[in-house]
């Protein structure tokens, strides 16, 4: 006896169906699963074998095969226990095949007890299946508050082997949403406070790197943070979650989806609402960071999607990592080769990173003399390159404070205050770009800053006489015009004025503090400044 069902896979952020089809002959009792399986998915058997069993139900003798279709795809995971012992009982007469279990996609894996276990990916599988005009699922109920996030879907969570047969008998429960309900859901959660560590008012004296900041946050900036140990660079950084936004409705489904696949969606919730902030360790591994593994899956930069990524201690990173986000910081996604396949990720985020001055942290500082010699400290800055440092839009030193100026200064804007003007500047952008399809500054191609950023002719001067004189390449030159763009945007100002550019134009600083502090100390000598492709002379 032959049946087929219909059942689902993820690959990358996107998922494909895949046919279970059972085949029940008589012969010496064996199951046999082909249709490329991996190891979890061969272990089924053993799984399905007992689920059946424990559930009441009777494993029939004979010899079973199950083909996994399309056959050319390789197949991972438990999700397709679930499809399998269901087929097991359809083919050996224990359950009544139904003429529409062809129209339901079945989802789960399945201990020994019977007992329907969540998977990752739900998100992935229900944006295909509503696409292509399924609307049946049944599913684990533990995924069912994730899964409700896609509406106009029917939803049958069952708990047991058991429990799945009634949909098909129409008398399962279907917990779907019909469309536009979510909303209320999700309205309820606009207007809270974004989650992250402390609050700026708790900055000190650090005015500077903090407006740097803002801007960065305001038009989705890279931003560069260098300074001494100490100076407060992780501090400053860590704080940044709490004047971003929350995550439009459309950003918050794409990040929930994401989460989903890693399986890293927090339970019960079934929503990512606030941005993300990963902060990766140095010594993390490129797959970890990138993406990867046989059937690539999600790394560091794309959990970092239309949220923030924070590397600190950038220079000690591995270098093919550093030169890895080169992809993803212009192009908003990252693309993983395998010799069978090419997968790509979203990858929009905000880099945040922060670095020393020199191995040794105190090239910079007046108090404490730096030990390192001048090879120790090119080859630290060759860790990060030219066209990386390029990408990055805004680069400030963050400068040690004494004890006394710590004491005598004043505290920094409340996270709320910065929070409301950030809100405000993104609100103008996206009104702005929305016939573009673009929502934030920093994504603004040149062509459409030439539309878009009408510059005067003096300031077009300055910016020219700039480019001759820091040696800014094009794209730099693009960049100090987007971040003048969203200065005026903070200022809620229509047109880009010459005290913008001049601002922008101080956040290109790090290739002249370098030059000033290595090779004005002759700690590097000035006819190897060729050799630094950071220091672009």
């Amino acid at each position: 006896m032959f049946f087929r069902l219909i059942s689902a896979t993820v690959i990358g952020v996107d998922s494909d169906l895949i046919e279970i089809e059972v085949d029940l002959k008589k012969g010496l009792p064996q199951l046999s699963i082909v249709g490329l399986p991996d190891p979890a998915v061969r272990e089924a058997k053993e799984r399905v074998n007992s689920a059946i069993r424990n559930s009441g139900y009777t494993f029939p003798l004979g010899k079973i095969t199950i083909n996994l279709a399309p056959a050319d795809k390789r197949k991972e995971g438990s999700i397709f226990d679930l499809g399998i012992a269901l087929g097991i009982l359809a083919v050996s007469g224990q359950i009544q095949p139904s003429e529409n279990m062809h129209s339901f996609i079945i989802l789960g894996e399945l201990s020994l007890d019977g007992y329907v276990r969540p998977i990752h990916g739900i998100l992935a599988i229900l944006e295909k299946a509503k696409k292509i005009g399924i609307q049946n699922i049944i599913l684990p109920s533990a995924n069912c508050s994730e899964a409700r996030l896609i509406a106009g879907l029917r939803l049958f969570p069952v708990q047991y082997l058991r429990d799945a047969v009634e949909p098909f008998s129409g008398k399962g429960k279907n917990c779907g949403l019909r469309k536009g309900e979510i909303l209320i859901e999700k309205k309820r959660e606009r207007g809270m406070r974004q989650e992250g560590e402390g609050d700026f008012s708790e900055v000190r004296g650090q005015n500077y790197a903090v407006r740097a900041v803002e801007i960065a946050a305001a038009g989705g900036h890279n931003i560069l943070l260098i300074g001494s140990p100490g100076s407060g660079k992780t501090m400053i950084a860590s704080r940044i979650p709490t004047i971003v936004p929350p995550l439009t409705e459309e950003e918050s489904i794409q990040t929930s989806k994401i989460y989903s696949i890693a399986g890293l969606l927090p339970a019960r919730e079934g929503l990512i609402w606030y941005r993300p902030f990963r902060a990766p360790h140095h010594t993390a591994s490129e797959n970890s960071i990138i993406g990867g593994g046989k059937n690539p899956i999600p790394g560091e930069i794309t959990l970092a999607h239309n949220g923030i990524l924070f590397l600190d201690e950038f220079p000690e990173f591995k270098s093919s990592i550093v030169q890895s986000l080169r992809q993803p910081m212009e192009s908003g996604k990252i693309t993983i080769s395998r010799a069978d396949s090419r997968i790509s990720f979203p990858a929009r985020f905000m880099l945040v990173a922060a670095m020393n001055p020199c191995p040794c942290g105190y090239l910079f500082d007046q108090k404490r003399r730096c030990q390192c010699s001048s090879t120790q400290i090119g080859k630290y800055y060759m860790k990060i390159s030219g066209p990386v440092l390029d990408r990055i839009d805004i680069q400030v030193e963050v400068k040690p404070l004494k004890a006394q100026d710590i004491m005598d200064s004043a505290h920094s804007e409340s996270s709320s205050a910065i929070r409301e003007r950030v809100i405000r500047a993104r609100e103008l952008q996206t009104e702005r770009l929305k016939k573009y399809h673009l929502t934030l500054n920093a994504m603004m191609g040149a062509e459409i800053v030439k539309k878009l950023c009408p510059l005067s002719d003096q300031i077009e001067k300055l910016l020219h006489a700039s480019v001759d004189r820091f040696k800014l390449s094009v794209r730099a030159y693009y960049k100090v015009i987007k971040v003048s763009r969203t200065i005026a945007d903070l200022a809620q100002r229509e047109h880009i004025c010459m005290e913008d550019v001049l601002e922008a134009l101080s956040y290109r600083e790090v290739e002249n503090i370098l030059y000033n502090r290595l090779f004005k100390q002759n700690r590097v000598p000035i006819e190897n400044a060729t050799r630094y492709s950071i220091l672009r002379l």
